[in-house]
């Protein structure tokens, strides 16, 4: 098995949860999703984010408005639905439920036999 791969398919299945959390903080540009996912070594490139963003919104969780900028084009800030909401709610809970099962196993001490 290759421990590179197997690191990067644990990563992408938290990402969602991730992306999630940070547009649950206020309105955010993808560019700054990317920053803090960056600086936090989760390992994402735009062709990874703005389809998940397109699902997330197919999927009415997140939502998006347009602003204005003066530097450039117009940006797209993102931000929980109520369903979003509800849904991270959801992930929050499967998570807390996940590190207490993992650290159940993994900090379970042996015996000598």
């Amino acid at each position: 098995m290759n421990l590179e791969n197997t690191q990067v398919q644990m990563r992408k299945g938290i990402l969602e949860y991730c992306i999630l959390h940070i547009i649950h903080r206020g309105e955010v540009y993808a560019t700054d999703m990317l920053d803090e996912l960056t600086a936090a070594r989760m390992i994402v490139v735009e062709g990874t984010l703005y389809p998940l963003l397109t699902r997330l919104k197919n999927a009415g969780l997140v939502e998006y408005k347009w602003v204005e900028s003066k530097s450039g084009p117009p940006r797209k800030y993102y931000k929980l639905t109520t369903d979003g909401e509800h849904f991270l709610q959801g992930l929050t809970d499967t998570w807390n439920e996940l590190i207490h099962s993992t650290e159940m196993i993994t900090k379970k001490v042996t015996t000598p036999a």
